[in-house]
């Protein structure tokens, strides 16, 4: 007799366990996630693929617009430093010379950037106008002048 209470109170003790050892890990899974579960969702949710890039390929005449670029960026500083009182028509060229081109955000980058650096470059060298510096300004101007003209006849734009 006292060996089947004992037996009882151990078949108790297990239910009672298992009671709650079912209850924690059913909790478990519904708080964390079943793994089922998440393996089911990997399974079913495919990642988009990425979308293909376009490379646009610059135009036949980029390297004469990123030269335009600098000389218009070298004249806005050039032009002020002489006294022409243009105020900012170089850099309002430059802003139309975009406007009307349309490019990409990289080349639109790349053509300011081009301006910037005409404009730096003779402004580490030149702190008043020289006869150097007039000079620099009136090949600037040929020269922006000539490939102005050449981009639309060569290339029709």
């Amino acid at each position: 007799m006292g060996y089947g209470c004992r037996n009882r109170f151990v078949e108790y003790f297990l239910k009672m366990m298992l009671g709650r050892l079912f209850k924690f890990v059913l909790l478990t899974a519904f708080l964390l996630g079943s793994p089922l579960a998440i393996a089911q969702t990997a399974k079913t949710e495919a990642p988009e693929p990425p979308k293909p890039r376009i490379n646009v390929l610059p135009p036949a005449y980029d390297d004469q617009m990123m030269r335009l670029a600098e000389i218009l960026g070298a004249l806005h500083y050039l032009r002020e430093l002489c006294g022409s009182n243009e105020e900012q028509l170089w850099r309002e060229k430059m802003t139309f010379l975009i406007a009307n081109e349309e490019p990409t955000d990289e080349r639109k980058a790349r053509l300011i950037a081009n301006f910037n650096k005409g404009f730096r470059g003779f402004r580490e060298i030149y702190r008043e106008c020289t006869p150097t510096a007039v000079t620099a300004t009136n090949r600037y101007l040929k020269q922006g002048t000539r490939l102005s003209a050449e981009i639309p006849d060569r290339y029709g734009r």
